[in-house]
């Protein structure tokens, strides 16, 4: 058996090594006749590929798809790194639009702070906002003015359209701002056009309810509602916001004040309203009762010429 297996290796040592030198004697004669620049040997070349390309069609199709692939890897990769490139460019483009947006609010505020019209007599001190104190219990700001600048509690306080709230808490360079929002503020308002007169309850909430209504039927999404001036707390005609219709059923208000972004804050100087104290010419003054008598005529008698 050892025998066979020798006999067999023997056997297909030289016959390898027949097989090998044509096969590279083959390989020299297509090299060699595709190098030679004949006319002929040019002819011979056509009818060779004429005959052989077109039926080698299925062997080329895994190396068509191979390159198809490899030139798709490219591009995907080539697409990648555009992408990502992209999301770099992206970001710092969100970066720039929100800080262009930042500026353009601020600019905003501080154009409408300039132009917003109030009763003549109303004159504003503007402050910086420095801290936002707010949290679930409590929602007030600070600002940077105090009572050097002349700040007294009370004062009513707006950014560049709304009333955000009034000065609790006075400072030599600093005051507090309890908001509108806060639980502890109540404000009597207007709401426009029915003229309807409520109470705008704060309850820590973006949206504070209206209460104490006479006639809620008359009240609709979108009218608008301004301070009241009603015991003497805020000046009157102070833009609020609108009324709305909360999740709970409830009227509600939607501040006109932008409460995410309190950079700035006018502080109004609030003048007491004016006391009357004597009666006006078309009001007579209470006449007292002896007075009355004595000013009623006596009766004539009959008798007298």
């Amino acid at each position: 058996m050892a025998r066979d297996r020798n006999t067999e290796a023997e056997f297909k040592r030289p016959l390898r090594r027949v097989l090998t030198a044509a096969l590279v004697f083959l390989l020299a004669v297509i090299f060699l006749i595709w190098r030679i620049d004949s006319p002929r040997v040019e002819r011979f070349r056509a009818a060779v590929i004429d005959r052989v390309v077109p039926n080698m069609e299925w062997a080329l199709v895994p190396v068509t798809k191979f390159m198809d692939m490899v030139d798709g890897f490219q591009s995907y990769a080539a697409l990648y790194d555009q992408n990502q490139e992209l999301r770099r460019e992206l970001q710092q483009m969100k970066a720039w639009k929100e800080a262009a947006v930042q500026l353009e609010q601020q600019n905003a505020k501080l154009l409408a702070q300039n132009q917003v019209r109030l009763d003549p007599k109303l004159t504003s001190v503007s402050g910086v906002v420095l801290a936002d104190a707010g949290s679930p219990f409590r929602q007030s700001v600070l600002l940077n003015v105090g009572s050097r600048d002349g700040i007294v509690d009370g004062w009513a306080t707006m950014d560049g359209l709304g009333l955000v709230g009034r000065i609790s808490g006075v400072g030599q360079t600093t005051a507090r701002v309890i908001l509108l929002t806060d639980a502890s503020s109540r404000i009597p308002v207007v709401i426009q056009p029915s003229g309807q007169k409520a109470m705008l309850v704060g309850d820590n909430s973006h949206s504070p309810p209206v209460e104490f209504l006479e006639a809620p039927e008359q009240v609709r999404p979108g009218d608008r509602v301004i301070s009241s001036g009603d015991g003497g707390v805020f000046p009157a005609g102070l833009l609020v916001g609108q009324v709305t219709l909360g999740t709970d059923q409830r009227l509600r208000v939607a501040l006109a004040a932008d409460y995410e972004r309190l950079n700035f804050l006018r502080v109004l100087r609030s003048h007491p309203a004016e006391q009357i104290t004597e009666a006006g010419r078309l009001i007579p003054p209470p006449v007292a009762p002896d007075a009355e008598a004595a000013e009623t005529p006596a009766p004539t008698e009959a008798g007298d010429g």
